[in-house]
């Protein structure tokens, strides 16, 4: 089974996306895909009731995760880390040990065709803040399902 694990800051607005986004496009039965964030500051709560609303707009249901701090043991866990910003990959980054564990992180954006590099946090915007982050956040989750299926 091949996992990936989504991180922003909080892990209650882009992540939890991403984590619904992403497992929306992937057989279950092969790919296991959570989400993380580098502070604790959320450690256990629902994702904001603004990225659960755009999820369902989207019929996605992301109201049953919790969030969860990012753990150095994540490095070994997962295959595959896509982070929102360049702040939280530095974070991310420092963790690693190894030439192969820092080949795992990459920034979710980072794609051929790709016009922004970073998912900017909506958590101080408005609601379309959210929709923006999620047409992003759906357009780079269909190219990386896309390159895993294609990987087998």
């Amino acid at each position: 089974m091949t996992k990936i694990l989504m991180v922003c800051l909080g892990n209650i607005c882009r992540s939890p996306l991403a984590e619904g986004i992403l497992k929306s496009k992937l057989p279950s039965n092969s790919y296991f895909v959570d989400s993380a964030g580098t502070s604790g500051f959320h450690s256990g709560s629902a994702p904001d009731p603004r990225s659960i609303d755009i999820a369902q707009k989207n019929e996605l249901d992301i109201s049953q995760q919790k969030s969860r701090p990012f753990r150095a043991y994540d490095l070994e866990e997962f295959d595959f880390i896509f982070v929102m910003d360049k702040a939280n990959y530095d974070d991310i980054i420092r963790h690693t040990k190894t030439e192969q564990e820092r080949q795992k992180v990459k920034l979710i954006l980072e794609y051929p065709g790709s016009q922004i590099k970073e998912v900017p946090d909506p958590y101080y915007g408005g609601e379309d803040g959210f929709q923006y982050i999620y047409t992003l956040l759906d357009d780079a989750c269909s190219y990386h399902s896309n390159q895993l299926i294609k990987r087998g």
